[in-house]
């Protein structure tokens, strides 16, 4: 299915996603902050869709999101997407204004990623039917699920939205005064964590609460 923005558009981009998928969840709310139209294309990873000659023809990893620019090139991996866009795009800035600011917010996205998205990703991956011989994302051939990677992820979430209460105790935003991709990553991982990953919202903590209703209200969380 190939979806068009209506938003008025600069270059030509086609974006290969999967609306439910946390990664190119992240390039879409990104776009949508910038205000930058682009085509979609859905691919279902859960039928294999990802794993198609047709998608490995466009990313040999089989691993989605994946951007083709207007002369063919395919960019992979969210954040270097995210990353070719901010340089075309540098308004609204969403990775910093400044050394320091860049910097931070690196270091807060790959927190997030690490800490958070890595370990409710591993939670989904090992507990859910179809990816039985599918454990790990990708064009990686057979690899089985491995039950304990579910509850060792539970443990490792659990320690992540205690580490979030407690920067978010002191910070409006993930990365501080701003908001920025790392908020969008820890929106996405949020989400998919508790959907997708089953895993309770951390209901006994109020920062994390007061920052989650701020940013989802942001009209780019429904892109």
């Amino acid at each position: 299915m190939l979806l068009t923005s209506s938003i008025q558009r600069d270059i030509q981009l086609l974006l290969y996603d999967q609306q439910n998928a946390p990664n190119p969840r992240r390039v879409r709310i990104f776009f949508a902050e910038k205000e930058i139209a682009y085509d979609r294309k859905q691919i279902n990873i859960v039928q294999g869709e990802n794993l198609s000659p047709e998608f490995l023809s466009i990313n040999p990893r089989g691993r989605l999101p994946a951007l083709v620019l207007d002369d063919g090139t395919v960019l992979d991996e969210s954040v270097a997407i995210c990353r070719y866009v901010e340089e075309l795009y540098p308004d609204p800035p969403l990775m910093g204004t400044d050394t320091l600011s860049r910097a931070r917010i690196e270091a807060r996205q790959r927190h997030i990623e690490f800490d958070g998205l890595l370990p409710a990703s591993e939670v989904y991956r090992n507990a859910y039917p179809r990816f039985q011989t599918r454990g790990v994302g990708g064009n990686v051939g057979v690899i089985n699920a491995i039950p304990d990677l579910v509850t060792r992820g539970k443990t490792l979430m659990s320690n992540f939205f205690a580490r979030l209460e407690e920067d978010l105790n002191h910070s409006p935003y993930i990365a501080g005064e701003e908001f920025s991709i790392a908020d969008i990553t820890a929106l996405c991982t949020l989400d998919f964590a508790t959907t997708s990953a089953r895993i309770p919202f951390p209901i006994n903590c109020p920062a994390i609460q007061r920052w989650y209703q701020t940013v989802s209200a942001r009209p780019s969380a429904t892109a």
